[in-house]
């Protein structure tokens, strides 16, 4: 069973942008391992006689009309909800700063 070391975990939560404390690794690289040892497992069972398959229910080209309605709200309203700084008319995010 592959284990994650404290330093992957790390890596897999800077990633996904998220902050763990140094509590919180151990206890992850747990999980992540257990996780990736189950897929392990997977990849050990003979698939080759199994029929590809996109989706099982049934349906087929289930797609609605692309239709534009307007909306009753206009630009500004809506940036106006933000708390967020606006600049050149786009919300300025705090990782938007390098």
């Amino acid at each position: 069973m592959t284990k994650l070391s404290a330093t992957q975990v790390r890596h897999i939560a800077k990633l996904a942008r998220l902050e763990i404390g140094d509590d919180e690794v151990e206890k992850y690289a747990k999980e992540l391992s257990a996780i990736l040892a189950y897929i392990d497992q997977l990849s050990e069972v003979d698939t080759s006689k199994v029929q590809a398959t996109a989706q099982v229910t049934g349906i087929k080209n289930g797609m609605r009309p692309d239709v534009v309605n307007s909306s009753p709200v206009d630009r500004e309203a809506l940036l106006a909800t933000s708390p967020l700084p606006i600049v050149d008319d786009q919300i300025e995010t705090p990782s938007a700063h390098g």
